[in-house]
């Protein structure tokens, strides 16, 4: 309790500064297992009927997601929920919306049974890479062993992990460089701060890290919403409408925003925040500035 009295007294910069990290840039990876996790993460053969593979709903040179509001899987068939984007997936303390895994092995392995998505499993996957010399080869040189599900989920991981998007002008800003933000964005970020936005969109992923309601505030969802979030998961009626918090990382490129797909512009997701999230009255420049500053937070998108 002391701790927590200690930092509510703190001044906001410092604050903040503490809540909020750069993505560090010296991320140790095996840039063999990298490659070939690469090689995998396109390959439409991770499918059932060889159409759809891991980069079809998470385009890694756009935002990490698919700009839609729900994903299109094998046969055409839509998803039921809004693709979050792969970029810095390895900094959320869980995995998808409602959080039902822990790790990016658990996760890696969901799309693929999904009957939506993928519609696929390890033995039909397996059996098709195996008649391809190339990926015999590396799995044999990498793993010294014939191409399994351990192995080739693990190189998806490793792929993954490598999709970090450092030196943003945040970043820059936090490490040092005070001028590289101009006087709009400086404001937005102590907008951001004020509004209360910051006590979830926190952390090296500015979210990822905790799971809140939707509807603080106020009621969000209309009566025949579907999708309940964690309840989904625990089935405890204290955990409907709760959801991962969404990274900020690249938010500029990931439009349509929420879980359901349903705010279509980065203004829109701000002003239903404020309103619903902290309940506060806000000014339309307040809410430009806040987009101003939401946009330093696109960094280096990775080259693999």
């Amino acid at each position: 309790m002391k701790a927590l009295c200690t930092l509510l007294f703190l001044p906001i910069f410092l604050l903040s500064e503490m809540l909020i990290t750069p993505i560090p840039s010296d991320i140790k990876l095996n840039n063999k297992k990298v490659l070939l996790g690469k090689m995998l993460f396109h390959d439409t053969r991770l499918s059932k009927d060889d159409t759809i593979s891991c980069a079809s709903c998470h385009d890694i040179s756009n935002g990490g997601d698919d700009n839609r509001a729900f994903s299109i899987g094998v046969n055409n068939q839509v998803g039921t929920v809004n693709s979050p984007t792969i970029l810095n997936s390895s900094l959320n303390f869980v995995q998808f919306w409602d959080g039902r895994v822990n790790t990016l092995e658990e996760q890696a392995v969901g799309p693929i049974h999904n009957s939506i998505e993928m519609n696929s499993n390890f033995v039909e996957i397996i059996s098709k890479l195996k008649n391809d010399d190339v990926y015999k080869k590396q799995f044999s040189q990498i793993y010294n062993t014939t191409i399994n599900k351990n192995n080739i989920i693990d190189a998806i991981v490793e792929f993954e992990k490598s999709l970090t998007t450092p030196n943003s002008k945040f970043d820059l800003y936090l490490k040092g460089q005070k001028d590289i933000l101009n006087e709009k964005e400086k404001k937005g970020y102590e907008l951001f701060q004020s509004y209360g936005c910051i006590s979830c969109h926190n952390g090296v992923n500015l979210g990822g890290n905790l799971f809140q309601k939707v509807g603080i505030i106020d009621s969000y969802f209309k009566e025949d919403e579907t999708n309940l979030g964690r309840y989904n998961i625990t089935k405890q009626n204290k955990d409907k409408f709760y959801f991962k918090v969404p990274t900020l990382r690249n938010i500029e490129l990931t439009a349509p925003y929420l879980h359901n797909g349903s705010l279509k512009d980065l203004r829109s997701v701000i002003e239903i925040m404020i309103k619903y999230q902290v309940g506060a009255i806000y000014e339309d420049k307040d809410v430009e500035n806040i987009e101003l500053f939401l946009k330093t937070l696109t960094g280096e998108i990775p080259n693999v």
